[in-house]
């Protein structure tokens, strides 16, 4: 007997053939093109924005009264060295002295986080709503 030779067929590698590749890209891009020249402008709504007044020309920007906390627990109002026990009445005076009561909270470089949430404590028992946490660092007493 004699054999039958079998021929075996060599796989072919696999292309990727670049030119349709190319047209399918050329396609969607006019296709894009044509979609954007196709759009409609969009339409703005006029709307009357407010403006502002400006404060009479006398009157200068009232400051915020600064409240300032030190490393040692020590209270600066306005630049002026105070005891915490004094915080609650002079709160309190300028709150009644003041036709808008403003804060400014600040603390030197090492200030003690729990003294400084006294005196925010203090300006909240108070009933002072517009304040301020300063959250830059300036030295003691400035």
């Amino acid at each position: 007997m004699e054999g039958t030779k079998i021929k075996v067929a060599k796989l072919k590698k696999a292309r990727i053939e670049i030119i349709p590749l190319i047209d399918v890209i050329f396609f969607l891009l006019a296709t894009f093109v044509l979609f954007t020249l196709s759009l409609n402008r969009i339409q703005s709504v006029p709307v009357d924005l407010p403006t502002g007044v400006p404060p009479p020309s006398g009157a200068k920007p009232e400051e915020p009264t600064t409240i300032q906390v030190s490393e040692q627990g020590n209270i600066f109002w306005n630049r002026e060295l105070i005891d915490l026990q004094e915080l609650p009445a002079r709160i309190a005076h300028y709150k009644t002295m003041t036709e808008d009561p403003k804060i400014l909270i600040a603390g030197d470089e090492k200030a003690r986080f729990g003294a400084t949430v006294q005196v925010l404590d203090e300006v909240r028992k108070a009933g002072i709503e517009k304040f301020s946490v300063e959250t830059r660092t300036r030295p003691t007493g400035k």
